[in-house]
């Protein structure tokens, strides 16, 4: 069920699989920046991101498992480390520089 949402919202935005994690990373930090009201620099929304890429990919390896398959481990780290990747660099700049100040 999880694959076949992956698949149609890949169809529906024209993005490869790879920027939806991107695009889910970044909408889970802000989306947690602005209902918690939380500061970029703060640690909290980078690890509600850190949460939902480690979930999906568990829900990914549950669902191969399902289906018999064997889950093949390297695309789930690529997927973590893209879902985590533009957050983390947020979240550098905010915590350690001044770029990103309120």
């Amino acid at each position: 069920m999880l694959q076949s949402g992956k698949t149609l919202l890949a169809e529906a935005t024209n993005f490869s699989r790879e920027s939806l994690h991107v695009h889910l990373g970044l909408a889970v930090m802000l989306l947690v920046v602005i209902f918690f009201k939380k500061p970029l620099s703060d640690w909290r929304p980078l690890l509600a991101v850190a949460f939902v890429s480690v979930a999906g990919e568990i829900w990914d390896v549950v669902d191969t498992f399902s289906h018999g398959g064997t889950p093949v481990w390297n695309p789930s780290w690529r997927a973590i480390a893209n879902t985590l990747f533009w957050p983390a660099v947020l979240f550098g700049l905010a915590r350690f520089t001044g770029y990103l100040k309120r």
